[in-house]
């Protein structure tokens, strides 16, 4: 599970590469200098919320320090590196995000098998298998989503694009939540309703 965790989010990536043929730029060297480095003051200040058991507290620990904001920081830094036109080569967000998480993959397997954090995590399939695949499901979800907003020509459908946007990374912290709670079918559901972007994303292309 440890090999999955670190070799996830790059397969990922090479997969998109193969079909959509964008990686190679300077914003790809960015990606991965930032997120060596978030990753890296993360391993080592610790996680910002304490859960306390199956609650809230739970849920918004997996939105903030494992799945969500790990995953729209880059989307954000991506942003504003294109409004100062910081980028050359051909590089979009979700290529960005996904060499972002690269690194968070690594650390994160780094951790989580080290000695802190307990010994139940040491074969968590929910942190080790879940967690990144999660990642990338927001990565390429939320990528499609904005590619919806810039290029279509209907209010309608930049109006539920936004939605979806809106929808994703609460959707993708309860599955973490469910999984933990041992709502199993719950968790299911919802990690098989991010994934839908990502399925959704390849099978367009490939027309």
């Amino acid at each position: 599970m440890i090999v999955f965790c670190v070799l996830w989010v790059p397969f990922v990536y090479l997969l998109r590469r193969s079909i959509f043929g964008k990686g190679s730029s300077s914003g790809g060297v960015w990606a991965l200098i930032f997120g060596v480095v978030t990753a890296a003051v993360q391993f080592f200040l610790g996680d910002f919320i304490n859960p306390g058991g199956f609650g809230f507290s739970r849920v918004l620990f997996g939105f903030i320090d494992l799945i969500c904001v790990p995953v729209l920081i880059p989307v954000f830094i991506y942003l504003i590196m294109l409004i100062f036109r910081r980028f050359s080569g051909e590089i979009d967000f979700c290529v960005f995000t996904l060499l972002w998480l690269i690194p968070a993959g690594c650390f994160r397997a780094l951790g989580w098998s080290s000695g802190n954090y307990a010994a139940s995590t040491l074969n968590d399939p929910i942190l080790f298998i879940a967690v990144p695949v999660l990642w990338t499901a927001l990565a390429v979800g939320v990528s499609f989503f904005i590619s919806w907003i810039i290029n279509s020509r209907y209010i309608i459908f930049k109006i539920a694009a936004s939605l979806c946007i809106l929808i994703l990374p609460p959707a993708a912290a309860l599955s973490y939540w469910a999984f933990f709670s041992q709502q199993t079918y719950l968790g299911y559901g919802l990690l098989i309703l991010v994934n839908i972007p990502f399925i959704l994303s390849l099978i367009l292309r490939g027309r």
